[in-house]
């Protein structure tokens, strides 16, 4: 592993341990030539996962994506940022853990609705609203009476 601090190839592991609920090993390494410290996740390398579109077009999974349209839904929310990853990662393995390689993304979204449902309501009506394209304030008022039943 390279420093990425000096760039020197001589670096060695000084702590490592599994990594909560993943399926990665976190390892705390120092550089031999500069001392620095610094730390790497290894990860394994699953087969890729495919999402179909609602247009019926095909893309690779993108974690990223995730990720970034459940912070807007928690944006200025009490729920801390580790519940969230949490949350992702438990949606995540369960995709990877269906087997077959591809999985629509209406799965998905529904998946991170269920999550978001036990983490934070008023994320999940957010997120819901974006996912599920409320046209009017009747289709917003039945999903919030789900939630209030």
């Amino acid at each position: 592993m390279k420093c990425p601090y000096c760039g020197s190839e001589d670096t060695r592991v000084t702590d490592s341990r599994p990594v909560e609920e993943s399926n990665s090993i976190r390892r705390r390494r120092q550089c031999d030539s500069c001392g620095r410290r610094f730390t790497t996740y290894e990860k394994i390398e699953t087969i890729p996962l495919v999402v179909i579109k609602k247009d019926h077009t095909r893309q690779q999974y993108d974690r990223a994506k995730i990720e970034a349209g459940v912070m807007r839904a928690c944006y200025k929310r009490p729920i801390p940022v580790d519940e969230i990853k949490k949350m992702i990662d438990r949606v995540e393995t369960e995709l990877y853990n269906q087997g077959g390689g591809e999985v629509k993304s209406a799965e998905i979204g529904e998946k991170i609705m269920d999550g978001l449902k036990e983490l934070d309501p008023v994320a999940y009506v957010r997120f819901a609203s974006v996912y599920r394209e409320f046209k009017d304030v009747g289709t917003f008022m039945d999903e919030l009476k789900k939630i209030i039943n």
